[in-house]
């Protein structure tokens, strides 16, 4: 019988996508029996990943050194989670459950889960909305994302937040503007396809 081993899909993931990916990847890992020394330690790749998420924002502005830098950031990451990976297939030894149990994938992969859904309210205050996903069975994390204006094929959709809760309220959006948003589920099968998007005027 074959033996299952890491599929390295979450290379092939978006930068922002990567951060829910490896951040699910950490939660895992962290006290888990079967993986009891790894050769990164967990805490350096976490900050890795922190800091790869927080170079993600800093490149909203679409500036060139913090777009590279936010590329040398994903790239750091990425060589973290190859030498979590190949350590996770050693110890795994071709068990799927031990895989999956890892936060990483199995070549042969498990049944897809539900998507998840996404309610968008008014915040507190002006210019500001509040994210409620219903929680998805095994999710680890949520990837919520936003485009201004209705959404279309060519949409650009940018990164609010990924967050380890249901729950999020983000603020500074221009009031009496339409958006649109999105969400979707990191678990142990993967990452659910993005919802429906939702849209809204901001009050």
């Amino acid at each position: 019988m074959k033996k299952i081993q890491i599929l390295w899909d979450f290379i092939r993931l978006s930068v922002t996508e990567k951060v829910a990916f490896y951040q699910n990847v950490i939660a895992k890992l962290t006290d888990n029996p079967t993986y009891p020394s790894p050769p990164i330690a967990l805490s350096d790749a976490k900050t890795a990943v922190d800091t790869l998420d927080a170079s993600i924002i800093a490149a909203r502005d679409g500036s060139h050194f913090a777009v590279s830098t936010m590329h040398d950031n994903e790239k750091a990451a990425d060589a973290i989670f190859r030498a979590l990976a190949n350590y996770v297939e050693s110890t795994a030894d071709g068990d799927e459950t031990k895989i999956i149990n890892s936060g990483f994938h199995g070549t042969k992969q498990p049944t897809p889960v539900q998507k998840a859904t996404l309610a968008v309210v008014d915040g507190l205050h002006s210019g500001s909305v509040k994210f409620i996903t219903k929680a998805v069975v095994g999710g680890g994390a949520y990837i919520f994302q936003m485009t201004k204006g209705k959404p279309t094929p060519e949409s650009v959709w940018l990164p609010v937040t990924t967050t380890l809760y249901t729950t999020y309220t983000v603020e500074g959006l221009e009031p009496a503007c339409y958006y649109s948003f999105r969400v979707a589920a990191v678990t142990p099968d993967g990452i659910t396809d993005f919802c429906t998007p939702v849209e809204k005027i901001v009050t």
